[in-house]
Parts: structure tokens; sequence; C-alpha cells
């Protein structure tokens, strides 16, 4: 059986999954976010306190789209 690379599954489902795609959409805005914040020379505490958030925020959203990337190739193996 042939394996599917990791990055064409992700690029399906992001054209046939909502969920999937919706959770993308939203890493992509907090990473911008992140970026945002990491290109001032200087962060208040505030800031270090909305880094934090938004690092795990995006972390616990890649933690739900590898867990759809895992349900789906299962299904695609089987």
């Amino acid at each position: 059986m042939e394996r599917i690379p990791q990055e064409d599954l992700k690029a399906h489902l992001m054209a046939t999954d909502e969920e999937f795609r919706r959770l993308a959409v939203e890493h992509a805005y907090y990473s911008r976010k992140l970026d945002e914040l990491e290109a001032q020379p200087h962060l208040t505490e505030l800031d270090e306190v909305e880094e934090l958030r938004l690092k795990k925020l995006k972390l616990h959203l890649k933690d739900q789209m590898e867990m759809i990337v895992s349900r789906n190739r299962v299904q695609t193996v089987a």
C-alpha cells in the first residue's frame, strides 16, 4: 500500500475538510499575530503574556489538525 505524502494529504484536507481548513486559517492568524509581536524590539509584560497565550492556542490548533491528518491517513490506508 502506497503512503500518501504528508503535504499532499494536508492539501487534500484543505480542499475537502471544512474543519481542517478552519483550523488552518486560525493557526495562520495566530502565527501572523506572533510574528507581529516578535518583530517588536521590546515586549512589555502584557506582550509576553499575549505571546505565551498565542503560542498555546497555536499549538492546540496544530494538535487538532494533526489528529485530523492521522484519522484521514488511517482511513486512506484502510
